[in-house]
């Protein structure tokens, strides 16, 4: 990460005076899987390279409590969001953009009832806002252009808060060939690891759902799965694996692909 990449932290503005126009939401797989890593540097240098005045927390930030509500601690759930709703309302935090539809929809639709209240972005949804401001300028299409895509629609941006068009609007953008799945948008089907899956052993069954997902995106003959969200990159890069494809599709994030082309 040395490659002159600047993330300023909300305690070294704070101690200067001054204010962020976004905070980056990092989250837990943004900071410590080594795969979404890599979505985390892309996206702060889009950032860096369209000039956004923004920070993170750091040290400061703690996992939202997602997976422990999901996983049915209540309790748990609540001090940590408690205690993240403290720092973000101590540094008077207004806008915040997350790359982990987890992360974007428990800020967004559950810190409120608890005190936190925040402007919430999907990082698809803050992309496609600088594109359509020209602030983002793709060179034409570069290697993306005509070639097949296909988008995963995760179930926290899709179905739980009607995030369809802007991971589709930055794919478009990149002139790609943006081939749909039989089960999209609203029909769409989960990658396996909501409802804390990802952090268990399935049950067992006939079929586990990151397969038959893998399978559906494998029958587009897309060359590249679009994912906006850590865990169905997880879910999607092991069924891909499963069927031996993984040197002829690859699963990418839309920053990381939006990040190649500037």
């Amino acid at each position: 990460m040395s490659e002159n990449i600047k993330i300023p932290t909300m305690a070294e503005m704070a101690a200067e005076g001054k204010e962020p126009e976004i905070l980056f939401w990092v989250g837990c797989a943004g900071s410590f899987d080594d795969r979404y890593k890599r979505v985390t540097v892309s996206f702060i240098k889009i950032l860096n390279k369209v000039g956004i005045n923004f920070a993170v927390l750091g040290p400061e930030e703690s996992c939202t409590g997602d997976p422990a509500r999901r996983a049915g601690n209540e309790f748990l759930f609540q001090m940590q969001a408690m205690t993240n709703i403290e720092v973000l309302n101590a540094y008077n935090v207004k806008k915040i953009v997350t790359a982990c539809p987890h992360c974007f929809n428990t800020l967004k639709n559950e810190y409120p009832e608890l005190g936190g209240e925040y402007e919430v972005l999907h990082h698809s949804e803050y992309l496609q806002q600088l594109i359509n401001a020209g602030k983002v300028k793709v060179q034409d299409g570069g290697e993306f252009k005509g070639k097949k895509i296909t988008f995963h629609d995760s179930c926290y941006l899709g179905r739980a808060n009607d995030v369809y068009e802007a991971p589709r609007d930055v794919l478009k953008a990149l002139d790609a060939d943006l081939v749909e799945m039989k089960k999209c948008k609203t029909k769409g089907l989960c990658c396996g690891a909501g409802g804390a899956q990802m952090f268990k052993e399935p049950e067992p069954g006939n079929k586990d759902i990151n397969i038959e997902r893998t399978e559906q995106a494998l029958d587009t003959g897309a060359k590249i799965v679009a994912a906006g969200c850590p865990f169905c990159m997880t879910m999607l890069s092991d069924g891909i694996k499963n069927k031996e494809k993984e040197k002829e599709v690859k699963v990418l994030d839309l920053a990381e692909m939006l990040a190649q082309q500037l």
